[in-house]
Protein backbone atom coordinates (compact mmCIF):
# COMPACT_ATOMS: atom_id res chain seq x y z
CA UNK A 1 0.00 0.00 0.00
CA UNK A 2 0.91 3.65 -1.03
CA UNK A 3 2.42 5.61 2.03
CA UNK A 4 -0.08 8.06 3.07
CA UNK A 5 1.70 9.24 6.29
CA UNK A 6 -0.48 12.97 6.44
CA UNK A 7 0.03 14.01 9.58
CA UNK A 8 3.47 14.85 9.46
CA UNK A 9 2.70 16.80 6.13
CA UNK A 10 0.16 18.91 8.04
CA UNK A 11 2.11 19.34 10.91
CA UNK A 12 4.16 22.04 8.16
CA UNK A 13 2.00 22.78 6.14
CA UNK A 14 -1.12 25.55 5.77
CA UNK A 15 -3.37 23.38 8.10
CA UNK A 16 -1.19 23.09 11.33
CA UNK A 17 -1.09 26.89 11.47
CA UNK A 18 -3.93 27.38 13.41
CA UNK A 19 -3.18 24.57 15.94
CA UNK A 20 -1.09 26.63 18.66
CA UNK A 21 -2.36 26.65 21.92
CA UNK A 22 -5.09 29.18 22.16
CA UNK A 23 -4.16 30.62 18.65
CA UNK A 24 -7.33 32.05 16.73
CA UNK A 25 -6.00 32.84 13.18
CA UNK A 26 -7.23 36.10 11.29
CA UNK A 27 -7.77 36.75 7.16
CA UNK A 28 -5.21 39.93 8.21
CA UNK A 29 -3.23 39.20 11.09
CA UNK A 30 -1.97 41.72 13.09
CA UNK A 31 1.47 42.43 13.08
CA UNK A 32 2.59 40.63 16.68
CA UNK A 33 0.65 37.42 14.94
CA UNK A 34 2.53 38.02 11.78
CA UNK A 35 5.95 38.10 13.77
CA UNK A 36 4.81 35.13 15.75
CA UNK A 37 4.08 33.14 12.61
CA UNK A 38 7.26 34.50 10.90
CA UNK A 39 9.23 32.62 13.17
CA UNK A 40 11.39 29.49 12.54
CA UNK A 41 8.97 26.47 14.27
CA UNK A 42 10.89 23.72 12.91
CA UNK A 43 14.40 22.40 14.25
CA UNK A 44 16.10 19.59 12.88
CA UNK A 45 19.89 18.45 12.34
CA UNK A 46 22.45 16.66 13.47
CA UNK A 47 22.95 17.59 17.34
CA UNK A 48 19.24 18.52 17.59
CA UNK A 49 16.89 16.35 19.81
CA UNK A 50 19.49 13.84 20.50
CA UNK A 51 18.55 11.67 23.37
CA UNK A 52 20.01 8.11 25.18
CA UNK A 53 18.04 4.78 24.65
CA UNK A 54 19.04 1.78 26.35
CA UNK A 55 19.90 0.59 23.01
CA UNK A 56 21.49 3.43 21.38
CA UNK A 57 21.16 7.05 20.72
CA UNK A 58 18.17 8.56 18.84
CA UNK A 59 17.75 11.87 17.24
CA UNK A 60 14.48 13.74 16.56
CA UNK A 61 13.61 17.31 15.57
CA UNK A 62 11.67 20.17 17.64
CA UNK A 63 8.24 21.38 16.44
CA UNK A 64 6.88 24.31 17.98
CA UNK A 65 9.19 23.74 20.76
CA UNK A 66 7.87 20.15 21.61
CA UNK A 67 10.39 17.29 20.79
CA UNK A 68 9.47 14.80 18.60
CA UNK A 69 10.77 11.18 18.86
CA UNK A 70 8.68 8.67 16.16
CA UNK A 71 9.36 5.40 15.50
CA UNK A 72 11.83 4.12 18.35
CA UNK A 73 12.10 0.51 18.23
CA UNK A 74 11.25 -1.29 21.95
CA UNK A 75 11.32 -4.70 20.64
CA UNK A 76 13.02 -6.43 17.92
CA UNK A 77 11.32 -7.92 14.83
CA UNK A 78 8.27 -9.93 14.89
CA UNK A 79 8.35 -11.87 12.10
CA UNK A 80 9.98 -15.47 11.66
CA UNK A 81 10.97 -17.20 14.74
CA UNK A 82 9.70 -14.33 16.67
CA UNK A 83 6.19 -14.90 15.26
CA UNK A 84 4.02 -15.93 18.42
CA UNK A 85 6.28 -15.48 20.66
CA UNK A 86 6.88 -13.12 23.56
CA UNK A 87 8.94 -9.88 22.43
CA UNK A 88 12.47 -9.58 22.22
CA UNK A 89 14.31 -7.20 22.81
CA UNK A 90 15.95 -4.86 19.97
CA UNK A 91 19.65 -5.33 19.11
CA UNK A 92 21.50 -2.00 20.08
CA UNK A 93 22.49 0.48 17.47
CA UNK A 94 26.16 1.90 16.99
CA UNK A 95 24.73 4.71 15.01
CA UNK A 96 22.32 7.53 15.59
CA UNK A 97 18.70 6.11 15.34
CA UNK A 98 16.76 8.19 13.15
CA UNK A 99 13.44 9.13 15.34
CA UNK A 100 11.87 11.40 12.39
CA UNK A 101 9.39 9.01 11.52
CA UNK A 102 6.54 7.36 12.83
CA UNK A 103 6.67 3.13 12.61
CA UNK A 104 5.56 1.02 10.54
CA UNK A 105 1.87 -0.41 11.37
CA UNK A 106 1.16 -3.55 12.55
CA UNK A 107 -0.28 -6.20 10.62
CA UNK A 108 -4.05 -6.14 9.77
CA UNK A 109 -6.48 -5.93 6.87
CA UNK A 110 -5.26 -2.71 5.18
CA UNK A 111 -7.78 -3.24 1.56
CA UNK A 112 -10.01 -0.67 0.84
CA UNK A 113 -8.87 0.87 3.69
CA UNK A 114 -9.77 4.68 2.43
CA UNK A 115 -13.09 3.25 0.66
CA UNK A 116 -15.61 4.85 3.01
CA UNK A 117 -14.94 8.69 2.37
CA UNK A 118 -17.56 9.57 4.62
CA UNK A 119 -15.28 7.67 7.23
CA UNK A 120 -11.89 8.74 6.19
CA UNK A 121 -13.14 12.09 5.70
CA UNK A 122 -14.39 12.35 9.61
CA UNK A 123 -11.44 10.04 11.12
CA UNK A 124 -8.27 11.36 9.18
CA UNK A 125 -6.88 8.04 8.67
CA UNK A 126 -2.87 8.18 8.96
CA UNK A 127 -1.92 5.25 7.89
CA UNK A 128 1.21 3.62 5.61
CA UNK A 129 3.64 1.15 5.74
CA UNK A 130 2.84 -2.48 7.33
CA UNK A 131 5.21 -4.98 8.62
CA UNK A 132 5.80 -7.24 11.89
CA UNK A 133 8.48 -4.91 12.54
CA UNK A 134 5.95 -3.26 13.85
CA UNK A 135 7.38 -2.72 17.65
CA UNK A 136 7.39 1.01 17.66
CA UNK A 137 7.18 3.77 20.35
CA UNK A 138 6.88 7.34 19.79
CA UNK A 139 7.34 10.10 22.35
CA UNK A 140 6.49 13.52 22.63
CA UNK A 141 8.18 16.17 25.39
CA UNK A 142 8.84 19.67 25.88
CA UNK A 143 12.85 18.85 26.92
CA UNK A 144 15.43 16.53 27.19
CA UNK A 145 18.45 16.41 29.86
CA UNK A 146 16.96 19.00 31.52
CA UNK A 147 16.76 17.25 34.95
CA UNK A 148 13.07 17.12 35.29
CA UNK A 149 10.29 14.24 35.99
CA UNK A 150 7.32 15.16 34.30
CA UNK A 151 4.20 13.13 34.60
CA UNK A 152 3.83 10.14 31.43
CA UNK A 153 1.08 9.77 29.52
CA UNK A 154 0.96 6.32 27.61
CA UNK A 155 -1.76 6.12 24.99
CA UNK A 156 -2.82 2.96 23.43
CA UNK A 157 -4.62 3.13 20.31
CA UNK A 158 -7.66 1.83 19.56
CA UNK A 159 -9.24 -0.46 16.85
CA UNK A 160 -10.57 -3.91 18.80
CA UNK A 161 -7.71 -5.47 19.16
CA UNK A 162 -7.02 -5.86 15.18
CA UNK A 163 -6.63 -2.69 13.62
CA UNK A 164 -5.43 0.52 14.52
CA UNK A 165 -1.73 2.44 15.23
CA UNK A 166 -0.43 5.04 17.49
CA UNK A 167 -1.28 7.70 15.14
CA UNK A 168 -4.16 6.57 13.45
CA UNK A 169 -5.92 10.22 13.76
CA UNK A 170 -4.97 13.22 13.96
CA UNK A 171 -6.57 13.49 17.63
CA UNK A 172 -3.65 10.94 18.39
CA UNK A 173 -0.68 13.39 18.34
CA UNK A 174 1.20 14.30 21.90
CA UNK A 175 2.70 17.23 20.88
CA UNK A 176 -0.28 19.62 22.23
CA UNK A 177 -0.83 18.16 25.58
CA UNK A 178 2.90 17.29 26.41
CA UNK A 179 3.09 21.50 25.75
CA UNK A 180 -0.18 21.96 27.86
CA UNK A 181 0.57 20.21 30.52
CA UNK A 182 4.66 20.28 30.51
CA UNK A 183 4.38 16.42 30.30
CA UNK A 184 5.92 13.11 28.16
CA UNK A 185 3.58 11.67 25.40
CA UNK A 186 3.97 8.18 24.34
CA UNK A 187 1.76 6.28 22.44
CA UNK A 188 2.96 2.85 20.69
CA UNK A 189 2.68 0.11 17.99
CA UNK A 190 1.91 -3.48 18.92
CA UNK A 191 0.80 -6.82 17.84
CA UNK A 192 -3.01 -7.18 16.33
CA UNK A 193 -5.50 -9.70 15.47
CA UNK A 194 -4.16 -13.17 14.55
CA UNK A 195 -0.46 -12.23 14.84
CA UNK A 196 -0.95 -10.82 18.10
CA UNK A 197 -3.53 -13.30 19.68
CA UNK A 198 -4.04 -16.79 17.92
CA UNK A 199 -3.86 -19.04 20.89
CA UNK A 200 -1.61 -21.98 19.70
CA UNK A 201 -1.34 -23.28 23.21
CA UNK A 202 -3.79 -26.04 22.92
CA UNK A 203 -2.33 -27.69 19.84
CA UNK A 204 1.46 -26.12 20.28
CA UNK A 205 1.82 -27.06 23.97
CA UNK A 206 4.39 -24.96 25.79
CA UNK A 207 6.34 -23.77 22.83
CA UNK A 208 3.56 -21.91 21.80
CA UNK A 209 2.07 -21.10 25.62
CA UNK A 210 2.23 -17.46 25.73
CA UNK A 211 0.69 -17.38 21.75
CA UNK A 212 -2.90 -16.07 22.69
CA UNK A 213 -1.51 -12.60 24.86
CA UNK A 214 1.53 -11.59 22.75
CA UNK A 215 0.20 -8.41 21.90
CA UNK A 216 -0.39 -7.25 25.34
CA UNK A 217 2.84 -8.62 26.56
CA UNK A 218 4.00 -6.30 23.51
CA UNK A 219 2.41 -3.65 25.50
CA UNK A 220 4.05 -4.48 28.57
CA UNK A 221 7.63 -4.64 27.08
CA UNK A 222 6.53 -0.77 25.71
CA UNK A 223 6.20 0.14 29.40
CA UNK A 224 9.24 -1.93 30.48
CA UNK A 225 11.01 0.76 27.79
CA UNK A 226 9.33 3.53 29.63
CA UNK A 227 10.44 2.39 32.80
CA UNK A 228 13.94 2.33 31.57
CA UNK A 229 14.38 4.85 29.32
CA UNK A 230 11.99 7.81 29.88
CA UNK A 231 13.93 10.00 32.63
CA UNK A 232 16.24 10.24 29.36
CA UNK A 233 13.03 12.04 27.63
CA UNK A 234 12.30 14.55 30.71
CA UNK A 235 10.18 11.77 32.28
CA UNK A 236 9.21 10.70 35.15
CA UNK A 237 9.17 6.43 35.74
CA UNK A 238 6.98 6.64 38.50
CA UNK A 239 4.19 8.39 37.55
CA UNK A 240 3.31 6.58 33.68
CA UNK A 241 -0.99 7.31 33.58
CA UNK A 242 -2.11 4.72 30.81
CA UNK A 243 -5.16 5.53 28.86
CA UNK A 244 -6.78 4.17 25.62
CA UNK A 245 -10.32 4.17 24.10
CA UNK A 246 -12.21 1.87 22.58
CA UNK A 247 -10.18 -1.54 22.24
CA UNK A 248 -7.26 0.33 23.70
CA UNK A 249 -9.37 1.16 27.25
CA UNK A 250 -10.17 -2.44 27.06
CA UNK A 251 -6.43 -2.89 26.79
CA UNK A 252 -6.06 -0.91 29.83
CA UNK A 253 -8.52 -3.03 31.77
CA UNK A 254 -6.37 -5.96 30.77
CA UNK A 255 -3.44 -4.39 31.71
CA UNK A 256 -4.22 -3.80 35.22
CA UNK A 257 -5.08 -7.46 35.81
CA UNK A 258 -1.46 -8.48 34.56
CA UNK A 259 1.14 -9.46 36.89
CA UNK A 260 4.02 -8.89 34.31
CA UNK A 261 2.89 -5.16 33.73
CA UNK A 262 2.07 -4.59 38.03
CA UNK A 263 4.39 -1.24 39.17
CA UNK A 264 4.78 -0.21 35.38
CA UNK A 265 1.94 2.46 35.53
CA UNK A 266 0.15 4.04 38.29
CA UNK A 267 -3.07 4.84 36.95
CA UNK A 268 -5.58 4.61 34.84
CA UNK A 269 -7.82 5.99 31.99
CA UNK A 270 -10.64 4.16 29.80
CA UNK A 271 -12.55 5.55 27.37
CA UNK A 272 -15.35 4.02 25.50
CA UNK A 273 -14.05 0.63 26.23
CA UNK A 274 -14.39 -1.18 29.71
CA UNK A 275 -13.95 -4.78 29.71
CA UNK A 276 -14.48 -6.88 32.75
CA UNK A 277 -13.52 -10.22 30.92
CA UNK A 278 -11.59 -11.47 28.39
CA UNK A 279 -10.80 -14.25 26.07
CA UNK A 280 -12.21 -17.55 26.98
CA UNK A 281 -9.56 -20.13 27.07
CA UNK A 282 -11.59 -22.76 25.43
CA UNK A 283 -12.89 -20.86 22.78
CA UNK A 284 -9.63 -18.94 22.14
CA UNK A 285 -7.24 -22.81 21.92
CA UNK A 286 -10.03 -24.17 20.08
CA UNK A 287 -9.73 -20.92 17.21
CA UNK A 288 -6.18 -21.75 17.07
CA UNK A 289 -6.85 -25.42 16.27
CA UNK A 290 -9.49 -24.27 13.69
CA UNK A 291 -6.33 -22.09 12.09
CA UNK A 292 -3.56 -24.68 12.28
CA UNK A 293 -6.59 -27.31 10.25
CA UNK A 294 -7.42 -24.77 7.84
CA UNK A 295 -3.81 -24.32 6.98
CA UNK A 296 -3.79 -27.90 6.74
CA UNK A 297 -0.88 -28.41 9.20
CA UNK A 298 -0.31 -31.30 11.64
CA UNK A 299 0.40 -30.04 15.21
CA UNK A 300 4.29 -31.10 14.35
CA UNK A 301 4.18 -29.16 11.55
CA UNK A 302 3.25 -25.56 13.51
CA UNK A 303 6.72 -24.17 12.67
CA UNK A 304 5.59 -23.82 9.43
CA UNK A 305 3.40 -20.63 10.26
CA UNK A 306 6.45 -19.23 11.55
CA UNK A 307 7.59 -19.08 8.20
CA UNK A 308 4.77 -18.27 5.77
CA UNK A 309 3.92 -14.43 4.73
CA UNK A 310 2.02 -12.81 7.16
CA UNK A 311 -0.68 -11.84 4.18
CA UNK A 312 -1.33 -15.31 3.79
CA UNK A 313 -1.14 -16.57 6.95
CA UNK A 314 -3.55 -13.65 8.13
CA UNK A 315 -6.30 -14.76 5.91
CA UNK A 316 -6.02 -17.67 6.56
CA UNK A 317 -6.52 -17.45 10.05
CA UNK A 318 -9.66 -14.96 9.43
CA UNK A 319 -11.52 -17.66 7.40
CA UNK A 320 -10.82 -19.96 9.95
CA UNK A 321 -12.07 -17.19 12.49
CA UNK A 322 -15.84 -16.47 9.98
CA UNK A 323 -16.14 -20.32 10.68
CA UNK A 324 -15.48 -20.30 13.98
CA UNK A 325 -18.03 -17.58 15.13
CA UNK A 326 -20.55 -19.06 12.70
CA UNK A 327 -20.90 -22.34 14.80
CA UNK A 328 -20.77 -20.61 17.89
CA UNK A 329 -23.87 -18.49 17.77
CA UNK A 330 -24.47 -15.18 18.51
CA UNK A 331 -21.59 -12.59 18.97
CA UNK A 332 -20.06 -12.67 22.34
CA UNK A 333 -18.94 -8.92 21.78
CA UNK A 334 -15.59 -7.70 21.69
CA UNK A 335 -14.11 -10.63 22.96
CA UNK A 336 -14.72 -13.37 20.69
CA UNK A 337 -11.72 -13.82 18.26
CA UNK A 338 -8.23 -13.09 17.84
CA UNK A 339 -7.90 -11.27 21.47
CA UNK A 340 -6.33 -11.82 24.77
CA UNK A 341 -7.33 -14.66 26.55
CA UNK A 342 -7.24 -15.58 30.66
CA UNK A 343 -4.70 -18.09 30.66
CA UNK A 344 -4.13 -18.67 33.70
CA UNK A 345 -0.45 -17.43 33.87
CA UNK A 346 -0.22 -14.45 31.64
CA UNK A 347 -3.77 -13.21 32.53
CA UNK A 348 -4.99 -15.47 35.72
CA UNK A 349 -8.33 -14.06 35.62
CA UNK A 350 -11.22 -11.89 33.93
CA UNK A 351 -9.70 -8.45 35.19
CA UNK A 352 -13.14 -7.51 36.55
CA UNK A 353 -15.62 -10.46 36.57
CA UNK A 354 -16.88 -11.57 38.92
CA UNK A 355 -14.55 -9.36 41.37
CA UNK A 356 -11.57 -7.05 40.29
CA UNK A 357 -8.20 -8.24 40.08
CA UNK A 358 -5.65 -7.75 42.97
CA UNK A 359 -3.50 -6.16 40.45
CA UNK A 360 -5.33 -2.97 40.00
CA UNK A 361 -5.72 -2.69 43.48
CA UNK A 362 -3.90 0.49 44.22
CA UNK A 363 -4.89 1.99 40.23
CA UNK A 364 -7.02 5.02 40.26
CA UNK A 365 -9.36 5.09 37.30
CA UNK A 366 -11.01 6.98 35.26
CA UNK A 367 -14.06 5.57 32.90
CA UNK A 368 -15.55 7.34 30.06
CA UNK A 369 -17.94 6.93 27.74
CA UNK A 370 -19.73 8.87 24.85
CA UNK A 371 -23.03 9.53 25.07
CA UNK A 372 -24.14 8.63 21.33
CA UNK A 373 -20.89 6.38 20.75
CA UNK A 374 -22.74 5.36 17.29
CA UNK A 375 -24.43 8.12 15.88
CA UNK A 376 -26.18 6.14 12.74
CA UNK A 377 -27.92 9.09 10.97
CA UNK A 378 -24.64 11.36 10.72
CA UNK A 379 -23.58 10.25 7.07
CA UNK A 380 -27.43 9.41 5.95
CA UNK A 381 -29.76 11.95 6.74
CA UNK A 382 -32.55 9.95 5.96
CA UNK A 383 -32.60 8.65 9.49
CA UNK A 384 -32.99 11.54 11.36
CA UNK A 385 -36.83 10.74 10.10
CA UNK A 386 -36.88 7.05 11.80
CA UNK A 387 -39.53 6.62 14.05
CA UNK A 388 -39.50 5.07 17.32
CA UNK A 389 -41.42 1.48 15.55
CA UNK A 390 -38.21 1.06 13.30
CA UNK A 391 -35.55 1.81 16.30
CA UNK A 392 -37.38 -0.95 17.49
CA UNK A 393 -37.18 -3.29 14.70
CA UNK A 394 -33.81 -1.79 14.02
CA UNK A 395 -32.41 -3.20 18.28
CA UNK A 396 -33.83 -6.27 17.94
CA UNK A 397 -31.18 -7.80 15.49
CA UNK A 398 -28.32 -5.76 16.05
CA UNK A 399 -27.45 -3.18 19.45
CA UNK A 400 -24.88 -1.05 18.99
CA UNK A 401 -21.14 -3.35 19.08
CA UNK A 402 -23.18 -6.19 19.93
CA UNK A 403 -25.89 -8.20 19.21
CA UNK A 404 -29.74 -6.79 19.56
CA UNK A 405 -32.46 -7.19 22.50
CA UNK A 406 -34.49 -9.29 20.83
CA UNK A 407 -38.00 -9.47 21.98
CA UNK A 408 -36.91 -7.01 25.31
CA UNK A 409 -36.18 -4.09 22.06
CA UNK A 410 -40.19 -2.47 22.52
CA UNK A 411 -39.12 -2.49 26.72
CA UNK A 412 -35.89 -1.03 25.80
CA UNK A 413 -36.40 1.50 23.64
CA UNK A 414 -39.79 2.57 25.87
CA UNK A 415 -37.60 2.86 28.85
CA UNK A 416 -35.42 5.40 26.90
CA UNK A 417 -38.27 7.42 25.44
CA UNK A 418 -39.76 8.06 29.06
CA UNK A 419 -35.76 8.36 30.37
CA UNK A 420 -35.05 11.09 27.64
CA UNK A 421 -38.69 12.24 26.20
CA UNK A 422 -36.96 15.10 24.43
CA UNK A 423 -35.11 12.55 22.46
CA UNK A 424 -35.80 12.10 19.10
CA UNK A 425 -35.75 8.38 17.97
CA UNK A 426 -32.65 8.64 15.93
CA UNK A 427 -31.13 9.91 19.37
CA UNK A 428 -32.58 7.16 21.65
CA UNK A 429 -31.35 5.04 18.84
CA UNK A 430 -27.57 5.74 19.62
CA UNK A 431 -28.33 5.68 23.50
CA UNK A 432 -29.42 2.47 23.94
CA UNK A 433 -27.04 1.14 21.87
CA UNK A 434 -23.86 3.01 23.74
CA UNK A 435 -21.86 1.51 26.26
CA UNK A 436 -22.79 2.77 29.33
CA UNK A 437 -23.76 -0.04 30.88
CA UNK A 438 -20.47 -1.73 30.69
CA UNK A 439 -19.25 1.55 31.89
CA UNK A 440 -21.77 1.24 35.14
CA UNK A 441 -20.90 -2.67 35.65
CA UNK A 442 -16.93 -2.16 35.57
CA UNK A 443 -17.39 0.68 37.92
CA UNK A 444 -19.48 -1.01 40.53
CA UNK A 445 -16.80 -4.01 40.23
CA UNK A 446 -13.70 -1.45 40.43
CA UNK A 447 -15.08 1.04 43.29
CA UNK A 448 -14.61 -1.70 45.73
CA UNK A 449 -11.36 -1.51 45.99
CA UNK A 450 -9.32 1.10 47.75
CA UNK A 451 -8.23 2.94 44.68
CA UNK A 452 -10.80 5.98 43.52
CA UNK A 453 -12.70 5.67 40.59
CA UNK A 454 -14.38 8.29 38.84
CA UNK A 455 -16.79 8.40 35.84
CA UNK A 456 -17.64 10.42 33.31
CA UNK A 457 -20.22 10.61 30.32
CA UNK A 458 -19.42 12.94 27.20
CA UNK A 459 -22.41 14.82 25.71
CA UNK A 460 -20.46 17.67 24.20
CA UNK A 461 -22.79 18.04 20.53
CA UNK A 462 -20.72 19.03 17.27
CA UNK A 463 -21.57 21.38 14.77
CA UNK A 464 -20.87 19.33 11.50
CA UNK A 465 -22.81 17.13 9.05
CA UNK A 466 -25.54 19.23 10.09
CA UNK A 467 -25.27 18.69 13.81
CA UNK A 468 -25.75 14.77 12.87
CA UNK A 469 -22.60 13.46 14.11
CA UNK A 470 -23.34 13.88 17.42
CA UNK A 471 -21.44 13.09 20.27
CA UNK A 472 -20.07 9.83 18.58
CA UNK A 473 -17.09 7.43 19.48
CA UNK A 474 -14.01 8.52 19.39
CA UNK A 475 -14.79 12.56 19.78
CA UNK A 476 -13.62 12.55 23.18
CA UNK A 477 -10.19 11.76 22.20
CA UNK A 478 -9.04 15.35 21.28
CA UNK A 479 -10.68 17.43 24.02
CA UNK A 480 -8.59 15.29 26.45
CA UNK A 481 -5.38 15.70 24.44
CA UNK A 482 -6.16 19.29 23.99
CA UNK A 483 -6.17 18.68 20.05
CA UNK A 484 -9.86 20.31 19.12
CA UNK A 485 -7.96 22.82 16.42
CA UNK A 486 -6.03 19.86 14.97
CA UNK A 487 -8.61 17.20 14.83
CA UNK A 488 -11.17 19.32 12.75
CA UNK A 489 -13.61 16.76 11.05
CA UNK A 490 -14.17 16.17 15.13
CA UNK A 491 -15.10 19.72 16.32
CA UNK A 492 -14.86 21.61 13.90
CA UNK A 493 -12.27 24.17 15.34
CA UNK A 494 -12.70 27.40 17.68
CA UNK A 495 -13.35 29.02 20.67
CA UNK A 496 -16.63 26.28 21.86
CA UNK A 497 -14.46 23.11 21.95
CA UNK A 498 -11.48 24.53 23.22
CA UNK A 499 -13.28 25.99 26.21
CA UNK A 500 -14.11 22.20 27.12
CA UNK A 501 -11.33 20.94 26.09
CA UNK A 502 -9.10 23.12 28.11
CA UNK A 503 -11.06 21.86 31.27
CA UNK A 504 -11.25 18.36 30.55
CA UNK A 505 -7.11 18.09 29.24
CA UNK A 506 -6.78 20.13 32.29
CA UNK A 507 -8.68 17.24 34.68
CA UNK A 508 -6.28 14.80 33.01
CA UNK A 509 -3.56 16.12 33.89
CA UNK A 510 -4.44 16.44 37.44
CA UNK A 511 -5.70 13.16 37.45
CA UNK A 512 -1.97 12.17 36.38
CA UNK A 513 -0.26 14.10 39.40
CA UNK A 514 -2.40 13.09 42.32
CA UNK A 515 -5.12 10.40 41.31
CA UNK A 516 -7.95 12.71 41.10
CA UNK A 517 -9.36 15.04 38.86
CA UNK A 518 -10.27 18.12 40.14
CA UNK A 519 -8.46 21.24 40.74
CA UNK A 520 -8.50 22.27 37.28
CA UNK A 521 -11.78 24.48 36.12
CA UNK A 522 -14.47 21.80 36.07
CA UNK A 523 -17.51 21.71 39.14
CA UNK A 524 -16.69 19.20 41.59
CA UNK A 525 -16.07 15.78 40.25
CA UNK A 526 -17.14 13.67 42.80
CA UNK A 527 -15.47 9.97 43.33
CA UNK A 528 -17.85 6.85 41.86
CA UNK A 529 -19.91 4.59 43.83
CA UNK A 530 -22.68 2.09 43.31
CA UNK A 531 -24.73 3.66 45.45
CA UNK A 532 -25.17 6.69 44.16
CA UNK A 533 -23.25 6.37 40.17
CA UNK A 534 -21.90 9.73 40.17
CA UNK A 535 -21.15 10.73 36.96
CA UNK A 536 -19.14 13.87 35.73
CA UNK A 537 -21.39 14.90 31.96
CA UNK A 538 -18.97 16.85 29.82
CA UNK A 539 -20.57 19.21 27.47
CA UNK A 540 -20.29 23.12 26.94
CA UNK A 541 -21.80 23.78 30.65
CA UNK A 542 -20.09 20.31 32.58
CA UNK A 543 -21.99 19.13 36.07
CA UNK A 544 -22.19 15.91 37.54
CA UNK A 545 -25.22 13.68 38.53
CA UNK A 546 -26.10 10.68 39.96
CA UNK A 547 -26.42 8.00 37.62
CA UNK A 548 -28.31 9.58 35.09
CA UNK A 549 -29.79 6.83 32.93
CA UNK A 550 -29.97 4.76 36.02
CA UNK A 551 -34.17 3.96 35.27
CA UNK A 552 -33.35 3.72 31.61
CA UNK A 553 -30.58 1.07 32.04
CA UNK A 554 -33.23 -0.97 33.84
CA UNK A 555 -34.86 -2.37 30.95
CA UNK A 556 -31.46 -3.26 29.32
CA UNK A 557 -30.80 -6.94 29.33
CA UNK A 558 -27.94 -8.08 31.98
CA UNK A 559 -24.71 -8.09 30.62
CA UNK A 560 -23.38 -11.71 30.04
Amino acid sequence: MKSNRRQFVRNLGTSSAGIALGTTLTAAPTSKTARHEDEQVLLVGDEIAVAETQYGKVRGYVLRGIHYFLGMPYGADTSGENRFMPPQKPKPWADVYPALWWGDSAPQDMDKRYANKFASFRDHWNYGDVSEDCLRINVFTPAVRDGKKRPVLFWIHGGGFINGNGIEQDGYNGENFARFGDVVFCSINHRLGPLGFCNLAGVGGENFASSGNVGMLDIVAALEWVRDNIANFGGDPGNVTIMGQSGGGAKVCILTAMPSAKGLFHKAVVLSGAARKSGDKTYSENLGAAVVKEVGLSTGELAKLQTMPWKDFYAVAIRAQQGVAKNAGPSGGMMRGFVPVVDGNILPQNPYDPVAAPTAAKVPMIISSVQNEQSASWADPALESITFEEVVEKVKTRAGFGPGFGDKAREVVDSYSKAFPNKKPVEIWSLVTSNRQSVVALADVKCKQPAPVYVDWFAWQPPLFDRRLRAFHCIDICFWFYNTDLMLTHTGGGPRPRALSTKMAGGLLQFMKTGDPNGAGLPKWPRYSAADGETMIFDDVSQAKNDPDREARKALPALS
